[in-house]
């Protein structure tokens, strides 16, 4: 029996090798950079919507050209959307949709705030970032440290839900538009918004379920419907595996369709690890990269295995079809 023990603990080490390398392949492969949902910080807003003292006031401030807290410009024109707050409300529930003004009738969700009060008294909140902008389940859940103003202002005895009266081409006195900053220092601007007396929490489960039937009251898609392309799943490519063990996580950054470089995703074979780099040149031509690591297994005498790792580099240029 002592004679097979050997050769019993080499099995199952090899055993825990293969099985180890085999989930080691379900990596998490996520796509990240600089994207317009980058241009509203929602943390930024949760501040301000604490700190305003109604919706008319807090929709002012929104859009202070003096103090910019948003930087999108989703119509693409140079100038930053001006970001209008439509409200509608049911019982002790209430939503806030906050649309950007795109072009004549054209409006499209950004976010909603939702506000809703249990029977017990307690103000629950979450701010959602629209799926179009900013993906599915990007929701923040401000912890403010003492109670907004605004709260007792929704619930007054007599109350009707606010609607912005601006419009393409028509906006208030103090409002002026103003080119957006470049997203490095935009993030380091918004940071003054932010009060860091509250806590927000990144949540993935909308809270009320009255708030997001209310929400298809004032809904307003018109630039997604329009330009189903520019959407955050078509915008920011994510590949997503499950690591058995749930700590592998690889990121790969995807940049934008008009950028001159394109970094395509990593990919992994049983063999070999690739990635690819995508140059368009000047003269219409493209120049592809591709640095891989090939895994050789060399075997020894006795009981170790060696794994043997070669880079390789390989360029070619790709010229264009002519249309």
């Amino acid at each position: 029996m002592q004679k097979h023990t050997p050769t019993l603990v080499k099995f199952g080490f090899l055993f825990l090798v293969a099985f180890t390398t085999l989930n080691a392949q379900d990596a998490t492969i996520e796509a990240t950079g600089d994207d317009i949902s980058e241009s509203l910080d929602l943390e930024a807003v949760a501040s301000l919507f604490g700190e305003a003292e109604n919706l008319e006031e807090f929709e002012q401030k929104l859009n202070d050209p003096d103090a910019p807290l948003s930087n999108l410009d989703l119509n693409e024109d140079g100038y930053v959307d001006y970001l209008r707050v439509v409200e509608t409300m049911e019982d002790d529930t209430h939503v806030i949709a906050l649309q950007a003004v795109l072009d004549e009738d054209v409006y499209q969700d950004v976010a909603t705030i939702e506000v809703e009060q249990d029977s017990q008294g307690t103000t629950h909140m979450q701010v959602v970032g629209n799926a179009y902008v900013y993906g599915t389940g990007y929701i923040v859940e401000p912890i403010f440290a003492r109670r907004p103003v605004i709260f007792s202002w929704l619930w007054r005895p007599v109350y009707r839900p606010y609607r912005s009266v601006y419009y393409w081409g028509y906006y208030p006195k103090h409002f002026r538009v103003w080119k957006p900053f470049q997203l490095a220092r935009y993030k380091k601007n918004v940071l003054v918004h932010v009060n860091v007396k509250h806590t927000y929490r990144r949540v993935s489960v909308r809270y009320s379920t009255t708030a997001v039937r209310l929400h298809t009251k004032v809904q307003r898609n018109d630039y997604a419907v329009r330009y189903p392309q520019r959407a955050h799943s078509v915008r920011v490519t994510t590949i997503r595996k499950t690591n058995a063990n749930g700590t592998t996580k690889k990121v790969a950054t995807v940049r934008k369709t008009n950028s001159p470089t394109k970094r395509v995703v990593t990919k992994e074979t049983n063999s070999r690890r690739k990635g690819v780099v995508v140059n368009n040149n000047p003269n219409g031509t493209r120049t592809v990269k591709a640095a891989s690591v090939k895994k050789t297994t060399v075997k020894k005498s006795g009981t170790t295995t060696k794994v043997k790792k070669t880079k390789i580099t390989k360029k070619k240029v790709v010229k264009k079809k002519k249309k």
